[in-house]
């Protein structure tokens, strides 16, 4: 059985525009949306007197004032809200990506930290937030008792 032109086209033409937008987003950067709503990207490092954690965001765009920072427990959590500019008219948008609403990410730190000493910058768009470990915090290795079994006789 052979297929027609129209019937072979038919078919494959969707798949291939979906495969192809799906490789293409790909490229452009991940989408995050699908998985629960926006989101940004962020690293989150120790620095090297393992006194604080470091955790950059990155907000292009973003106005500081439209920024909200959280911390309690070992959990921070960075929250904005970027509002869309006056509709100026454009003509017909052929892609439109640019974001206007709410995005946060939260992210749990390996120990607890001090919520009064959290500092935050905010430069060509990026947010870096600085996140002393709470006093006591220090990470203490455990040893492994070993039990002896007693033997039945």
């Amino acid at each position: 059985m052979s297929l027609t032109p129209r019937e072979a086209s038919g078919g494959l033409t969707p798949l291939r525009d979906a495969m192809n937008r799906l490789f293409e987003e790909s490229f452009i950067g991940p989408r995050f949306e699908f998985f629960g709503g926006r989101t940004f990207p962020l690293d989150v490092y120790e620095t090297p007197d393992q006194q604080q954690f470091v955790v950059e965001a990155a907000l292009p765009g973003c106005k500081p004032e439209e920024i909200q920072i959280m911390a309690e427990g070992d959990t921070l959590t960075i929250r904005t809200t970027k509002k869309s500019e006056e509709k100026v008219e454009k003509g017909n948008y052929v892609r439109r990506e640019f974001f206007a609403g709410e995005m946060s990410r939260s992210v749990t730190l390996p120990t607890s930290i001090d919520p009064n000493k959290v500092d935050a910058s905010y430069e060509h768009g990026i947010l870096s937030v600085r996140v002393p470990k709470a006093k006591g915090a220090q990470q203490k290795q455990i040893p492994v008792k070993v039990k002896e079994t007693v033997s039945a006789k």
